[in-house]
């Protein structure tokens, strides 16, 4: 054990990750309670050493939200839209291949599609939207949807949860994305997210995925009106369904960006928070092999720092992000390849390109 920890008032917990040994709840309680982040952020460096050596990953990707149009109205989103309020909008077809096109001679490997639960779309939309994005490129993976909208897409297409899933993958689907989990506590719940699914019913849609050879991320919403034990619970959640299925690729913690919601008397997470709440991720979520900083919402220099807090993916370059910018964001909504190179070797890890899947694209020279 190292020196500078011996007297921390975590040291048992220390010594238990040190050996690679699993942290139960009550742990993680104490990680959360604790101010002593240097021993917190320690531990997770240990585990992510341990799993990923010294690289830390990127991947070339764009984001494309389709539309913000939403028959649910969750109190911290400010992302929603009527269909006559200011700002709302959909993109047909034509505009979302145009925006492909375009990441394409970029090098993106990835489009990562999310959108609302639209009141008028029909299945027809969703579907053909796969195929003609896939008809572009065949290497070209298609991270799409949360939970949530796999639930209402479900029921625009009168079908079941496997029978959509099966059909989005004939189309075109490579991976689900994790939005929508915020936190699993039904209390919770009922406040920021009144109308939104159930936490067993987001656990579900991605338990069926994973049984179906499919991967996802997953992620938990922190800054608004939760408390530690319900993070706790929400992480426990995460982990006994990756025990259960190993489909989970990444955790991402999400910051609440309270300007513009229903919310915005809230302060959201600090920075510290953020680091701690990765670095206890990182430690508690030892059957996940990685924990990405999403850049966009957190900005690029607190990301670098959270590569020595357990972090090992700092997500790609994303080229535009709708749904934290309409919360307030002041971040840059895009991010070039030799930009993200540059902070990965500022924070002194090796930049990895990687594909959806984590698996390395090339390393940056």
């Amino acid at each position: 054990m190292n020196k500078l920890f011996e007297r921390s008032e975590l040291r048992d917990i220390y010594e238990k990750v040190e050996a690679g040994r699993r942290i139960d709840e009550a742990e993680c309680r104490r990680l959360f309670a604790s101010n002593d982040l240097a021993t917190i952020g320690a531990m997770a460096n240990l585990v992510r050493e341990r799993k990923n050596a010294n690289r830390a990953y990127y991947i070339l990707n764009r984001h494309i939200n389709y539309s913000n149009l939403c028959i649910l109205d969750c109190d911290f989103c400010a992302f929603y839209r009527r269909r006559r309020d200011a700002g709302a909008y959909e993109y047909n077809l034509i505009e979302m291949l145009t925006k492909a096109r375009e990441a394409l001679q970029l090098g993106i490997t990835e489009l990562h599609i999310v959108g609302g639960l639209h009141p008028s779309f029909k299945w027809e939309y969703y579907v053909e939207m796969l195929r003609e994005l896939k008809k572009l490129d065949s290497r070209l993976h298609l991270k799409a949807f949360t939970a949530i909208e796999i639930k209402h897409l479900a029921w625009v297409g009168k079908r079941s949860i496997p029978e959509t899933l099966a059909a989005l993958r004939e189309a075109g689907l490579g991976s689900l994305t994790g939005g929508g989990a915020e936190i699993f506590d039904p209390s919770v719940r009922k406040i920021i997210c009144h109308a939104k699914e159930s936490a067993e019913e987001w656990l579900e849609v991605h338990r069926i995925w994973h049984q179906m050879g499919g991967h996802s991320t997953c992620t938990m919403l922190i800054g608004h009106v939760e408390k530690p034990e319900h993070r706790v619970d929400h992480l426990r959640q995460l982990r006994a369904l990756q025990d259960e299925t190993g489909g989970f690729t990444a955790f991402v913690t999400l910051a609440f960006h309270p300007e513009n919601t229903k919310l915005a008397h809230l302060p959201g997470p600090s920075g510290y928070d953020l680091l701690k709440t990765l670095a206890i991720a990182r430690i508690y979520l030892d059957n996940l092999d990685h924990i990405k900083a999403y850049w966009v919402l957190m900005g690029m220099k607190l990301a670098q720092v959270s590569l020595s807090y357990g972090v090992d993916d700092l997500d790609g370059t994303i080229i535009e992000e709708k749904i934290y910018h309409m919360a307030g964001a002041q971040t840059p909504q895009q991010m070039a390849q030799p930009e993200l190179v540059r902070a990965i070797r500022e924070a002194g890890r090796e930049p990895v390109q990687r594909d959806s899947l984590y698996q390395p694209v090339g390393v940056a020279k």
